[in-house]
């Protein structure tokens, strides 16, 4: 029996094209356009990507001053949850940070770290409020979910947002500063 080259290799380039094909629509169509609207319907909240894995759905995004962060996690959480389903919601938020704020979060790192090793998160938002300078004009803001401590460092126009988890064995180095 003899096959020939050209039909093996056709067939194999149409099973493929329409294999990935509709890999990429169901994941485009049915995943995340869906999230995507969620994201960009929640107030506050500018949608700047989002990629869906087998594991997790990362999504990036940019927050308006006055944000909650948690409010926001929780309702793409709580509305995406039939689209995530057990996918894990992970958000980066990419607002222009400065460089004092960066340094302020350096410094006040220490004492965040040892009340989230010791769990004692009621220290968190004393422990910052005590390190703002009153005359700096900084503000901070801390919330708190199941699954996260969200603080909000805000100076001026600029904004620095950080997402620490709870569960001690994911923290090892905290992915979403």
């Amino acid at each position: 029996m003899k096959l020939r080259l050209l039909p093996v290799i056709l067939s194999v380039a149409i099973s493929a094209t329409v294999l990935f094909g509709g890999w990429f629509a169901y994941q485009s169509f049915a995943m995340e356009n869906p999230l995507a609207s969620i994201v960009e319907s929640t107030p506050g909240v500018e949608l700047v990507n989002t990629k869906i894995n087998t594991n997790d759905a990362e999504i990036e995004l940019k927050l308006q001053p006055g944000t909650s962060m948690r409010e926001v996690y929780d309702n793409i959480q709580s509305k995406g949850s039939a689209i995530l389903g057990k996918k894990a919601l992970k958000l980066k938020v990419s607002n222009d940070s400065s460089q004092e704020l960066d340094q302020w979060w350096s410094s006040a790192l220490f004492d965040v770290a040892q009340a989230m090793e010791t769990k004692h998160y009621a220290q968190i938002p004393t422990t910052l409020q005590s390190r703002v300078d009153a005359s700096s004009g900084m503000k901070i803001s801390t919330e708190m979910n199941d699954k996260f401590v969200f603080i909000t460092m805000t100076d001026g126009d600029k904004s620095k947002y950080v997402m620490l988890p709870r569960t001690p064995e994911k923290m090892g180095v905290w992915p979403n500063e």
